[in-house]
């Protein structure tokens, strides 16, 4: 099995959920598929979302919620 990575499209505060008190698009052992929804950057009160290119499961999500992130940065790692 491989190792894939999801990263950040945009600069901008990255959120895990849709609204601060719905659950998360995603947990750590989770399966994703490409075009899922992983999680939202705001960027100037447009929110972006973010969705998996690879499919896999999830192994380790690396920034919390309403973290700062850069375009690039590694939001989570997939193992498939």
């Amino acid at each position: 099995m491989s190792q894939q990575e999801i990263r950040s499209p945009l600069p901008g505060t990255f959120y895990r959920r849709p609204s601060p008190d719905a659950a998360p698009f995603v947990e750590v052992g989770g399966s994703v598929k490409p075009g899922d929804v992983v999680g939202i950057v705001e960027v100037m009160k447009q929110f972006n979302q973010v969705e998996a290119d690879v499919g896999g499961v999830v192994t380790d999500i690396l920034v919390t919620d309403g973290e700062p992130v850069d375009p690039g940065q590694v939001l989570m790692r997939l193992e498939g």
